[in-house]
């Protein structure tokens, strides 16, 4: 039975590096060797707590979605393209001994070669931000509609971190004049925006000069977006891209404004392969959101890092592939 190593969550907020035994590889399926993966701030935090409100959660647990490797093998009904192409893997279910969650923490993956993404044109490293482009720009595509013109339109996005970056990014190359804001100073030098706005020293309400046609919320926070709502205009639009617990807003003033909330998935067909277009062409920058790299080998100083240090805006794992 072939096995691999994998970061395992063994039980809440308990990690171990350890050996899980693979599935056998299906004919339409590729075996990607894993060079670099990230760690989710909203998701596996949630999940390392023990508190993901999912039905996959159970431990053991192999978590994680943000992975990039190289096909090392293919199935007899695998086009022979993808021999040895860089492929971005939102995760895997090839495990027999734990459940696998995302499953993408792991040196080797068993995939459906129709789930892959290939990296043409895109630095491996940097594609373990495709999942969080592809959020991002999702949920740009359910405010500005069809046509994805959001000329003189007005926009504030709360929280700086990669979503909330590439949702300000997408959002002003389509015409939108935005506003940031964002507790960490670090976060908002790395901004692309009209107005940025570090919430500890200003407030929001003051600093935005007019009302806003949408708040997009990236920060997971309900105070956060609460704080926020007196700078929306009247028939405007919230959208939560974060992930929560829970929903806890005043009605008042959602009622008053006749507000409308938008949910957004993860992503639809077809976004990944537009965020890595968006990445190749250079209109989205990775480069300047990759702040720390650490070897697999140091799994939990990783993990505290990507959780826990607000300088950390995306920390990329690198694993060894040198046998």
């Amino acid at each position: 039975m072939e096995t691999t190593r994998a970061i395992v969550i063994t039980a809440p907020q308990h990690l171990e590096l350890r050996n899980v035994a693979l599935t056998d590889a299906g004919p339409e399926e590729v075996v990607v060797q894993t060079a670099f993966t990230s760690v989710s701030a909203g998701t596996e935090r949630m999940l390392l707590a023990g508190r993901m409100p999912h039905p996959m959660l159970q431990f053991p647990v192999v978590p994680g979605y943000e992975t990039v490797g190289r096909v090392v093998g293919r199935g007899a009904a695998v086009p022979a393209e993808y021999e040895g192409r860089w492929v971005y893997v939102g995760g895997a279910r090839c495990f027999r001994d734990v459940n696998p969650a995302w499953g993408g923490q792991s040196a080797i993956l068993l995939v459906d070669y129709r789930r892959v993404v290939p990296l043409d044109g895109v630095s491996p490293d940097h594609g373990v931000l495709l999942a969080l482009a592809a959020t991002a720009l999702h949920g740009v595509d359910l405010i500005a509609g069809a046509n994805h013109d959001l000329t003189g339109r007005r926009i504030l996005v709360l929280g700086q971190g990669p979503v909330g970056q590439f949702a300000a990014r997408i959002a002003r190359a389509r015409g939108a004049w935005v506003a940031v804001g964002d507790r960490i100073a670090s976060r908002l030098e790395r901004s692309v925006a009209d107005l940025r706005i570090d919430v500890t020293t200003d407030s929001l309400v003051a600093a935005v000069p007019q009302p806003v046609d949408t708040i997009i919320e990236a920060t997971g926070s309900m105070a956060a977006l609460s704080d926020a709502l007196p700078l929306l205009a009247n028939d405007g639009t919230l959208l939560l891209l974060g992930y929560y617990d829970e929903l806890r807003l005043p009605y008042m003033p959602l009622f008053l404004k006749q507000a409308r909330l938008l949910t957004a998935k993860e992503w639809a067909a077809g976004d990944l392969q537009r965020s890595r277009d968006l990445l190749a062409s250079g209109l989205l920058d990775a480069a300047a959101l990759i702040t720390h790299r650490m070897p697999v080998a140091q799994f939990e100083a990783a993990y505290a890092t990507a959780l826990n240090n607000p300088e950390c805006l995306k920390l990329v794992i690198e694993w060894d592939v040198s046998g």
